[in-house]
């Protein structure tokens, strides 16, 4: 029992100095001596643990999504009117990125350094899951409850509508002079403003 605490217990210190460095250096420029001097282990160990940067680099990644994705995919397989979908989904993920506003710049950054590694391990087998989201809104355009939009269409403007004030969250904050506190209570706002805005748009 106590191996099993001490190992869970070099685990998070791994994990936490490794978030750090790769937020900081990204994948390309993070070293595996940095991380283990920042977790105060060798490097020995940390290989221990984690066999390689590339591996350690997706359990990161892994991890920070973990508590958000099953969320989101469970709102997406709900019997949930399409609206109520759109409050749900919005509400979810803008919640779950104020709390983690490092993820959105971090992910992007990742995305321009290495697509692929990134998308064959990390996104790419959730892809089915936006499959029923995508005929729930072909049916709705087919039975005229909302006005003629592509699936793909939608999912974007809500994913960007989402995003982008974390990604461009220091030119927002410059350009509205809006300090950190009230810029917290702006987002959170967001989470009923941009489902309004959403469904209003698809109102026929």
């Amino acid at each position: 029992m106590e191996a099993n605490l001490q190992k869970a217990s070099s685990e998070e210190l791994i994990l936490s100095a490794a978030q750090e460095v790769f937020m900081e250096k990204g994948l390309a420029g993070a070293r595996m001596q940095e991380i283990a001097d920042r977790a105060g282990m060798n490097k020995a160990l940390l290989h221990y643990y984690f066999r390689s940067k590339e591996k350690l680099f997706q359990v990161v990644i892994t991890k920070a999504i973990s508590s958000l994705l099953p969320r989101l995919l469970g709102v997406i397989e709900t019997d949930l009117d399409l609206f109520d979908k759109i409050r749900h989904l919005t509400s979810e993920f803008i919640g779950f990125l104020n709390k983690n506003s490092f993820l959105p710049v971090f992910i992007v950054n990742e995305i321009n350094r290495n697509p692929q590694f990134f998308f064959k391990n990390v996104v790419r087998q959730e892809k089915a899951h936006l499959d029923s989201f995508q005929r729930q809104v072909e049916e709705a355009v087919h039975q005229g409850r909302i006005r003629p939009i592509s699936p793909d269409q939608l999912f974007m403007n809500m994913m960007s509508m989402v995003v982008f004030p974390f990604l461009a969250k220091p030119v927002f904050k410059e350009a509205l002079g809006i300090p950190e506190e009230e810029y917290q209570r702006v987002i959170d706002r967001r989470r009923i403003e941009v489902a309004d805005f959403l469904i209003q748009s698809l109102r026929p």
